[in-house]
């Protein structure tokens, strides 16, 4: 069975991190879309949100399996028979900071590879950070998520300004 994992912290997961998923579910048997924290940042959304929001996006696909992913990436792969890590690109800047991720994996992993997938053009300038951005300012971000988490910055929003008056 090939099973390929696909990492992110997704706060949130946008439609950008939707269509990387739906390609690389074509091409393997079975993808782990693994949702991780990152060190020495606070999300917007805590984990079970992030996680709830994915199983949302892709309800429709019958083979991703979404889970939490804590520790070492290419042992979280070797954990669950993922001979495959997933990377999406926009630009030479994802480049160069995935070429460097997947150096480092392949030494301390070599027989995990990655596959490293070029966003399509309608979502290479769509990125978590400019959504967070975009909807904290009152920005219409509907082109770029789906419904649910649309909706959960807006409550994000409103309850942050509420809090504030």
């Amino acid at each position: 069975m090939r099973i390929g994992v696909y990492p992110g912290t997704f706060d949130p997961v946008t439609r950008g991190h939707i269509d990387i998923i739906e390609r690389s579910a074509a091409l393997f048997d079975r993808l782990i879309v693994g949702v991780s924290t990152q060190e020495g940042k606070v999300a917007l959304f805590d984990r079970e949100e992030r996680i709830g929001f994915i199983r949302e996006s892709v309800k429709a696909i019958d083979n991703i399996e979404v889970r939490p992913l804590d520790g070492l990436l290419v042992r979280f792969a070797e954990e669950i028979g993922a001979r495959t890590i997933v990377r999406g690109l926009r630009g030479g800047t994802d480049f160069d900071y995935e070429l460097t991720m997947n150096i480092m994996n392949r030494q301390m992993a070599p027989e995990v590879d990655t596959l490293f997938l070029m966003s399509s053009p309608r979502w290479m300038g769509v990125s978590s950070s400019l959504i967070r951005e975009i909807a904290r300012h009152g920005g219409d971000v509907r082109p770029y998520v789906i419904e649910c988490v649309e909706g959960a910055l807006t409550e994000k929003r409103d309850g942050t300004e509420k809090g504030r008056s």
